[in-house]
């Protein structure tokens, strides 16, 4: 009885990296425009790999002097937008329909499709 391997499980072995070579794979994949698939293939890396590193070790991308710290402006005010409040979902079971101008229809499965019809119509003519 003979065993044969084959010849890419032979090439595929496990290269153990540094931390500090981790650290800093991790950190490009941190830069302005970098693709974490991009720096996977430079790296001879699996990108699922490295994406577990990123977890693990956070954002590592180093902090340049050039840079200045940058901000998001704050508004403060008293008026809340209806917009922004939030909708709860409709009940199990139901359907919710939203018209063009942002009217809200909810209906269950024992609806009649002649009487829902008739009230999406009036409700588009307004």
């Amino acid at each position: 009885m003979s065993v044969s391997r084959s010849v890419s499980a032979d090439k595929r072995r496990r290269r153990v990296r540094p931390e500090d070579e981790k650290r800093q794979i991790v950190a490009e994949t941190y830069e302005r425009g970098a693709s974490v698939s991009a720096v996977a293939r430079r790296h001879d890396l699996n990108a699922n790999l490295l994406f577990s590193w990123r977890r693990v070790m956070g954002r590592v991308a180093p902090v340049s002097a050039d840079e200045p710290t940058r901000f998001v402006p704050a508004v403060i005010g008293t008026e809340v937008e209806a917009a922004s409040t939030p909708v709860p979902p409709p009940p199990a079971g139901a359907m919710e329909i939203v018209l063009v101008d942002g009217d809200r229809v909810i209906v269950d499965r024992t609806v009649d499709g002649a009487a829902l019809a008739r009230v999406i119509e009036a409700l588009s003519r307004r």
